[in-house]
């Protein structure tokens, strides 16, 4: 498994390798954009140098990069589905220049609209993203729930990759905090199995292709997207481990998106414990397998 965190992109990706090493990151993830403008960010080939550079002299072995929050490809308004698909487009080019093993985005919300018709115009949009793009996949992310989002159930994730075409560069990025929130209890190992033989059903395994852990704040069922340090909220030391310890999330890229205690993100030492909460993981499945 592939630990890391999300980074801060300032200065260029490669200061966000720098970063992510610092915190002795396997993986890391990253916005290309400003969280909170349009304006596409497009890297030049010097700044991709100076990455692929940075990558090889760093134990980080895999880029995620996550669409800005800003992006709905569900909205009911044609002028913020086309801000969306532009925004959306650059991602992936970006993600493709660099190598990244996939842009992960929000399946986009319907608000106070109907589900089905904000799945189907959401499905156009990443269609067309993809169509304007090339190499490099895209990962739709379960949702806590709240405001009308999509992807909250296995079932919805299932018919967005049905309404954006199936394409084989779709995958799935399963969020731990958001399963927790939108009522599945994975806090242990026979509760996660179950979610995931239900969500092998519903998706299937060969379309997961990348991880966040993230603890809870609110409880489950919650619909509350609200993460906590690892280890420090609902899911608890336990109930993460068991996440990091799920034999089918081996060699899958798993980056934190939690606050911290500066609320910068991740810290080298909450790295390492995450390390240590895999390794207890581990020992109870042995543990369990030899009774």
């Amino acid at each position: 498994m592939l630990i890391g965190a999300h980074v801060s992109p300032a200065g260029g990706p490669a200061k966000a390798v720098e970063r992510g090493a610092e915190k002795g990151c396997d993986a890391i993830q990253i916005f290309n954009q400003n969280p909170r403008a349009w304006r596409p960010t497009e890297y030049g080939d010097a700044a991709v140098e100076a990455y692929r550079a940075a990558l090889k002299a760093s134990r980080v072995r895999a880029l995620l990069i996550h669409a800005v929050y800003l992006l709905n490809p569900a909205s009911d308004e044609r002028e913020f589905r086309d801000k969306t698909l532009t925004s959306l487009i650059a991602s992936l080019r970006a993600g493709q220049a660099l190598g990244a093993v996939a842009v992960v985005l929000h399946p986009g919300s319907a608000k106070s609209g109907e589900v089905r018709p904000a799945i189907k115009r959401a499905g156009k949009v990443i269609q067309a993203a993809l169509a304007e793009s090339e190499g490099c996949a895209l990962h739709l992310e379960n949702t806590a729930g709240a405001g009308g989002t999509l992807g909250r159930s296995f079932g919805e994730l299932a018919a967005l990759l049905e309404a954006a075409g199936g394409d084989e560069r779709l995958g799935i990025c399963l969020d731990s905090c958001h399963l927790y929130a939108s009522g599945f209890d994975i806090r242990s190992a026979e509760g996660l199995a179950e979610v995931l033989d239900d969500y092998a059903e519903q998706v299937g395994l060969d379309r997961l292709g990348s991880l966040h852990l993230n603890d809870s704040q609110g409880g489950l069922g919650s619909n509350r997207d609200r993460h906590a340090d690892v280890g420090e909220g609902e899911l608890g030391p336990k109930g993460c481990g068991v996440f990091l310890s799920e034999p089918r999330f081996e060699k899958l890229p798993l980056v934190l998106e939690t606050p911290g205690p500066d609320k910068h993100g991740p810290t080298p030492e909450q790295i390492a414990y995450t390390r240590t909460l895999r390794k207890r993981g581990l020992a109870a499945r042995r543990r369990r397998t030899r009774r």
